[in-house]
């Protein structure tokens, strides 16, 4: 499903970071899931998410008050969590028979922006959200209007500086990364680096999913492609001038790198988020193989972010949702949806990762480096592509 403007802003979770097919998460086999809970379940304390210091930092109270007071509460109001995306399913199912909180899970696939009308209109109200999982352009959007309630959840030095709020108004809880899905049965010598794409064997064979100005995961493919030619964040133009080249040498196809195509061999190679080119293991039952590669330069990312809502009706239910988002149970729940969690390389570090899941997955050093765009970046760059993708295509 692809984007409807690359500024992110309007767009659902469905739309931002585009899913194929039934999506990465409706093709999770149960025994991989149910490895994942086992080991999440082996080291978890039963009264305190697993990973946690014991203090909710934000609170100045204790994890086990904290936690006493959300099941008081016993009910919590979540907005845009579709359950076959990231995994959203599993992950409220098992907070609910854990602690014994009701979660009622509203309108999932309302965009960003609906979230936020929705703190505005129904404030006051029992049933307005607790939490929301906005992108990062409206999470910031969240904190001029001052919506959100700062919390920093026990497991709060372990996640990337790059992908909270310093004052603790929002987290990143999950993100996605560009790399090359390969069809194996076509392509016997996949390529590692984006300068291999340019190479004479890969005629006709490299695809991205849609028009950049347009589709959300193609928009990534070109601001990858930037970072790894002399870009950065603040100049997209020369992954336009990549793509152009490579369609001048003949390796670029406009065919959209679709399931489907990628299956039949039409679109060999498909530059888009990982998690969708891990899925389709499971998605076409290994024939063909796909393996993913994520290149060595060019690490480009996105993730949505977690925030409490300044009006929640159930204050506690909803922090305590956020810690256990961000224990190592939660992290990993998102994890067996291939969507990377914030704190995926301190899971990787600690060998915290199944054995099975880690199988499916490119090593965890090879995540290192990843970058992700600021609100004016991503406009900046959307402007960009507007102007110079159609003449450069053509």
């Amino acid at each position: 499903m692809s984007s409807e403007v690359p500024t992110l802003s309007p767009l659902s979770r469905r739309q931002f970071l585009r899913r194929a097919g039934t999506g990465a998460t409706g093709l999770l086999g149960a025994g991989v899931l149910a490895v994942v809970l086992d080991a999440c379940g082996s080291t978890t304390p039963s009264t305190t998410p697993s990973g946690s210091s014991g203090a909710a930092p934000s609170t100045g109270g204790s994890l086990a008050s904290l936690e006493s007071k959300a099941k008081s509460e016993g009910k919590l109001n979540v907005i845009a969590l579709p359950p076959d995306w990231s995994n959203y399913g599993a992950i409220i199912s098992t907070f609910q028979s854990k602690y014994g909180i009701k979660v009622t899970s509203a309108a999932p696939d309302d965009s960003s922006a609906q979230e936020l009308a929705a703190i505005k209109a129904l404030k006051g109200q029992s049933r307005a959200p607790d939490v929301v999982d906005v992108a990062p352009s409206l999470a910031a959007v969240g904190v001029q209007e001052k919506l959100f309630a700062p919390f920093k959840v026990s497991t709060w030095d372990t996640i990337p500086a790059n992908m909270k709020d310093p004052n603790g108004y929002w987290t990143g809880d999950y993100y996605g990364v560009i790399s090359f899905g390969v069809n194996t049965s076509v392509v016997k010598n996949p390529p590692q680096t984006w300068s291999d794409l340019t190479k004479p064997e890969y005629k006709g064979m490299v695809s991205i999913n849609g028009d950049p100005r347009s589709a959300g995961d193609a928009f990534a493919a070109v601001f990858a492609a930037a970072l790894a030619n002399g870009g950065s964040l603040d100049d997209i133009t020369p992954g336009v001038e990549f793509y152009a080249k490579l369609k001048k040498d003949g390796n670029w196809t406009s065919t959209n790198c679709l399931p489907a195509n990628i299956q039949k061999g039409a679109t060999p190679i498909a530059i888009e988020w990982d998690y969708l080119n891990i899925a389709y293991n499971k998605q076409f039952g290994g024939s063909p193989k796909v393996q993913t590669v994520i290149p060595a330069t060019g690490k480009f990312g996105n993730y949505y972010c977690q925030a409490v809502s300044a009006s929640a009706p159930n204050p506690s239910a909803a922090r305590w949702w956020e810690e256990f988002l961000y224990s190592d149970q939660g992290q990993l729940l998102y994890l067996a949806g291939y969507a990377h969690p914030a704190r995926y390389q301190d899971l990787a570090s600690k060998g915290l990762i199944p054995a099975s899941l880690q199988a499916s997955l490119p090593p965890a050093s090879e995540y290192a480096g990843v970058v992700f765009p600021n609100e004016a970046q991503t406009t900046k760059a959307a402007a960009v592509l507007a102007a110079k993708w159609g003449p450069a295509m053509a």
